[in-house]
């Protein structure tokens, strides 16, 4: 179901995409709300991109049926491409020609023309603080500025519905920052955003998440929903043999799972207390020695990592 209970601008039911014999997307139902962001998580090969290309009409689909402020992927192609912004991985930038110069391109590409090509071209340059490079090549660009760039030309035609890919994948951390400050200003223009990211720190920002796994959406929900939707509690314990630890703590009785991040483990248990007991016994029994067991809480990460893990397992038993 779409959030806050609003008609689906987005809707799919048991949309399918079929490459030869990999099924790329498995019978995706999904529902997203109207001025909506929802970020769309996996691993490489998990079907984000083909979701997207199926939603933005590019691709057509094997099986099951989509929706597109309100029109058919198969039949309206046309209708759908004028109401969207889709931004590819790697968005198609003419790197000779200047900044503006890309924002005239595309505003021909969409027909934006006349005083109201000024405006916008003047508006976007602006909101991605792109007006003091306005003369400069894209090749000459950061890799940041270019992912605004890429944006603005997005925008040219103000869609209601922005399909993007990746965008922040390879930028720095500020550049990425700037981004989701101008995705934040479209949000609170009314603009729907679907967006698929592997930063999970970006995850946090979206209104729903939906994480996907072998071309399935495995779970969906708030960020608060998708971190509660992981049973048990986690302990952030920091070995001082940490390969050792987490091959023992992996097989104590009473863990359901340990991940490793940097020097710290953070340890799955049924509840906090107890396990903080199991860890350190297990551990003193081993002679290894330990610093800083605590209770944490679990951040959409380690809630990712664990359900593509527990997807795994499911897929891999007899």
């Amino acid at each position: 179901m779409s959030s806050n209970h609003q008609p689906a601008i987005i809707e799919t039911t048991g949309l399918r995409r079929v490459f030869g014999e990999t099924v790329a997307v498995a019978g995706l139902d999904l529902a997203i709300a109207p001025g909506e962001i929802f970020g769309l998580l996996g691993p490489d090969g998990a079907g984000k991109t083909t979701t997207l290309r199926l939603l933005a009409s590019i691709l057509e689909p094997t099986a099951g049926h989509a929706t597109v402020a309100g029109f058919d992927v198969r039949r309206d192609k046309a209708a759908i491409k004028r109401r969207i912004g889709y931004m590819a991985q790697a968005f198609s930038l003419y790197r000779d020609l200047t900044v503006i110069e890309n924002l005239n391109f595309f505003a021909d590409v969409f027909g934006v023309r006349g005083k109201q090509r000024r405006a916008r071209v003047d508006r976007l340059l602006a909101f991605a603080r792109l007006t003091e490079f306005k003369g400069r090549r894209a090749e000459q660009l950061s890799g940041g500025m270019q992912k605004k760039l890429g944006l603005a030309c997005t925008l040219i035609h103000e869609p209601e519905i922005l399909l993007l890919d990746e965008p922040t994948t390879g930028v720095d951390p500020v550049s990425r920052r700037e981004f989701w400050d101008i995705l934040a200003d479209l949000h609170l223009q009314g603009a729907t955003i679907v967006i698929s990211t592997p930063y999970m720190d970006e995850a946090e920002r979206c209104a729903r998440i939906g994480l996907m796994h072998a071309g399935k959406l495995i779970e969906h929900g708030t960020p608060a929903e998708i971190k509660r939707s992981v049973p048990g509690q986690l302990i952030e314990v920091r070995p001082a043999q940490r390969l050792a630890a987490r091959k023992l703590l992996a097989e104590t009785p009473g863990v359901h799972e340990v991940q490793s991040y940097g020097e710290t483990l953070h340890v799955f248990v049924d509840n906090a207390r107890d396990g903080q007991k199991i860890i350190g016994r297990a551990l003193k029994q081993a002679g290894i020695e330990y610093s800083g067991m605590r209770p944490i809480e679990p951040r959409v990460e380690e809630a990712f990592i664990s359900l593509i893990r527990r997807q795994s397992e499911q897929e891999q038993a007899p």
